[in-house]
């Protein structure tokens, strides 16, 4: 029997389904961030009006309680960027993802004149016991091997050890723009002690962005050939097709509402995984929206979703007590996608300048 054809609006349900985009969820913020295989957490803010737009009743204290009583941490993961993700996920999906940051760093050249590695991570280890910032380790690194480049060292140790940010206990959104590094075992009082196969961080991926493609689940992870582990799932997973005929796999409960479920509109902030984690992001933008989500300097601007697909980007802005929400649409928006974002905007207001005195939401 030929696999079930799902269509680009159905992979876009199932999608904001899974990512808490459809109606928010009743969730701690640990919970929401383990359903959403992490939070992509390149800058401080974005988690946390990532929440805002998936949690019903989310406040910022609630993230950074977690943050500060080590439930969650920030850390390097998938793509070799900084994720959010629970202490627990840490644990468990850290070792998988080695592979790839080896890689990663392999990728810079023989940079490191051949001082050997070891050594090099072993004093590492020993200046990373406290917390202390990547400018500081460059320093240290610098004068125990003197005749080597501080800064392939430090990405070397980056790619090559366990290592977690540490909380600034004054900072709004948790971490200080220049946060300081420490070991994650001593951190989170526990060994990083997860299985090198990646059938668990396959599964995690589909249960949060499924239904997906091999190459879908590659380009999240960063990860290469994957193709091995679907194999060995496929007994445990439910196929599809899509309109093209390239092989989707989820999980075979896995939520996937009818094409014709209602989408709100939605905020997303910048570098959210939402727009980053599919090869294939046709189910969420178009060609022309995904350009325009990406700058120059390869900044992924926040956005927003009208019927479920990426309509166009915002900023904010505050000045004398007036906070300004700017959208700026891809296309001409109908009058009932503009009310409703206007309302969704003064609530993103409220959140992100509850002491503004005014409020604007202003279209381009």
């Amino acid at each position: 029997m030929p696999d079930p054809t799902l269509s680009l609006r159905a992979l876009n349900r199932a999608t904001l389904a899974r990512q808490m985009l459809l109606a928010r969820a009743k969730a701690t913020p640990a919970q929401a961030i383990e359903r959403l295989a992490g939070l992509q957490a390149q800058l401080a803010r974005p988690p946390y009006l990532g929440l805002w737009s998936r949690v019903a009743g989310f406040t910022r204290d609630k993230l950074t309680r977690a943050i500060h009583a080590r439930e969650v941490v920030r850390a390097t993961l998938m793509r070799a960027t900084l994720h959010l993700v629970t202490a627990r996920d840490y644990r468990r999906l850290r070792p998988c993802l080695q592979p790839m940051l080896t890689k990663a760093f392999a990728r810079t050249g023989d940079r490191l004149g051949g001082v050997d590695l070891a050594a090099v991570l072993a004093r590492a280890r020993k200046h990373l016991a406290r917390p202390i910032t990547f400018d500081e380790l460059r320093g240290l690194l610098a004068a125990d091997f003197p005749k080597t480049d501080a800064r392939a060292m430090a990405y070397a140790v980056r790619c090559s050890l366990n290592l977690v940010q540490v909380p600034d206990e004054g900072h709004e959104w948790g971490y200080h723009g220049a946060a300081a590094f420490t070991l994650a075992d001593a951190w989170i009082a526990a060994a990083v002690d997860g299985d090198a196969d990646p059938a668990e961080l396959v599964c995690r991926y589909l249960a949060a962005f499924g239904p997906a493609t091999v190459a879908d689940t590659q380009t999240w992870s960063g990860l290469a050939s994957l193709k091995a582990t679907f194999a060995a799932l496929r007994p445990k997973l439910r196929t599809f097709r899509d309109e093209r005929g390239r092989e989707l796999h989820d999980l075979p409960d896995a939520p996937r509402p009818d094409a014709d479920e209602p989408a709100p509109a939605r905020f997303v902030p910048e570098y959210d995984n939402l727009v980053l984690a599919h090869a294939d992001r046709t189910r969420l933008m178009t060609d022309a929206a995904r350009r325009a989500l990406t700058s120059k300097n390869l900044q992924v601007l926040p956005s927003f979703l009208v019927d479920g697909m990426v309509a166009g980007t915002w900023s904010a802005s505050t000045a004398k007590g007036r906070a300004t929400l700017e959208l700026a649409p891809l296309a001409p928006l109908a009058k009932r996608a503009r009310v409703e974002l206007e309302a969704e905007g003064d609530a993103l207001l409220r959140f992100l300048e509850p002491d503004a005195g005014q409020r604007d939401v202003r279209f381009r």
